[in-house]
C-alpha cells in the first residue's frame, strides 16, 4: 500500500473536501480506534494520539506526517488494518485536490454549449435546476 501523503491527511482534517472529507475523517477515526474484532479498543491505540494531535491543529503538516508514519507502522504489523486503510485510502484519494497542474485547451472550431475550464470541479449542472431546485 502506497503512504497515506500528509497533505491528504490535512485536507480531511481541516475540512477541506467538504462533507465527504468530514464523512472520511470520522471513518479514519473509527478506523485507528477499533480493533480486529469490531469493538473499541479499551486502551489507546497506535495511531490515535496523533489522530487527536492532527485534530487539535489540523493545518500542522508535521503532525500529519507523525500520523501517516504511524498508519504505516500499524498496517505492516495488523492486516486487518492494512485492509481496512487500503479500503479508506481509495476512498480518499478521489477527494484528493490542489496536488498538480491543469491545462485547458479549446480548439476544432466552434464550440456550442458551456464551457468550464479548470480543476476539481463538484455539484455541477447544466441546463437543470441550480441549488435548491430553481434557475
Amino acid at each position: 500500500m502506497d503512504s497515506i501523503s500528509a497533505e491528504l491527511l490535512v485536507t480531511m482534517a481541516t475540512g477541506a473536501a467538504g462533507e465527504a472529507g468530514r464523512q472520511l475523517w470520522a471513518a479514519l477515526s473509527g478506523l485507528v480506534r477499533r480493533r480486529p474484532d469490531g469493538g473499541e479498543a479499551p486502551e489507546p491505540v497506535a495511531g490515535e494520539a496523533e489522530l487527536v494531535s492532527l485534530a487539535e491543529a489540523p493545518h500542522d503538516v508535521a503532525r500529519a506526517r507523525a500520523l501517516s508514519e504511524v498508519l504505516g507502522l500499524r498496517a505492516e504489523q495488523d492486516p486487518w488494518f492494512l485492509a481496512g486503510l487500503t479500503r479508506w485510502h481509495e476512498q480518499a484519494r478521489r477527494l484528493e485536490t490542489g496536488q498538480g497542474d491543469t491545462s485547458n485547451t479549446i480548439s476544432g472550431g466552434t464550440q456550442n454549449g458551456p464551457v468550464l475550464q479548470g480543476r476539481d470541479f463538484s455539484g455541477i449542472t447544466f441546463n437543470g435546476p441550480g441549488p435548491g431546485g430553481s434557475r
